[in-house]
């Protein structure tokens, strides 16, 4: 853990984060913006496994890979998942990287920076997690295993979850910026 906090602390700095901030949002905007809806237009009705938060059933996982048919399922596979297989790296490193510069610049009680980095950290895992099984889902068609819905629901959920957290640690960070900021002047 301590080279995991010397890494964050070095490469912590204001280019870094924000040079890879602007790259972690141009992979995260061309899925929102085009790999996404893509995929979808094949199943409008239907959202996608990724943007299920509150995770899914092994009914509602054949009914959307059903919906989005042979054609969608192919762009899910070729269009989505690659992008968000660079995505959960580019998140992770980015945010955990963020909230050491951001935590290293106000007072805080937080014993050790790295701890905060194990949340966008387990985010990435989580997303990449829940890849490999949709891609299996995929694969698999029509014989979705259960055992596989239920592991990537968790791992949605999961990746959800975390995400929250990260948020609800990024705009603690900001307003212990913001009080620090406002007592020095």
């Amino acid at each position: 853990m301590e080279r995991i906090e010397c890494l964050l602390k070095k490469y912590a700095t204001g280019k870094v984060v924000l040079v890879l901030f602007i790259l972690t949002t141009l992979v995260y905007l061309t899925m929102l913006l085009y790999t996404i809806p893509v995929v979808v237009s094949f199943a409008p009705d239907m959202v996608l496994f990724d943007l299920s938060p509150g995770g899914y059933s092994l009914d509602y996982a054949v009914s959307l890979l059903e919906a989005l048919g042979s054609d969608g399922r192919a762009e899910y596979l070729k269009t989505q998942l690659p992008l968000d297989f660079i995505y959960p790296g580019l998140f992770a490193v980015t945010c955990s990287l963020l909230l050491t510069w951001l935590y290293q610049k106000v007072p805080t009680d937080v014993p050790k920076v790295q701890n905060l980095s194990i949340v966008p950290i387990s985010v990435g895992l989580f997303d990449y997690s829940e890849n490999i099984l949709i891609i299996s889902m995929i694969k698999s068609f029509p014989d979705v295993s259960e055992i596989v819905v239920m592991l990537s629901s968790i791992f949605t959920i999961l990746k959800s979850g975390f995400t929250i957290v990260f948020i609800i640690l990024f705009f603690g960070g900001v307003v212990r910026f913001l009080i620090a900021k406002h007592y020095e002047v």
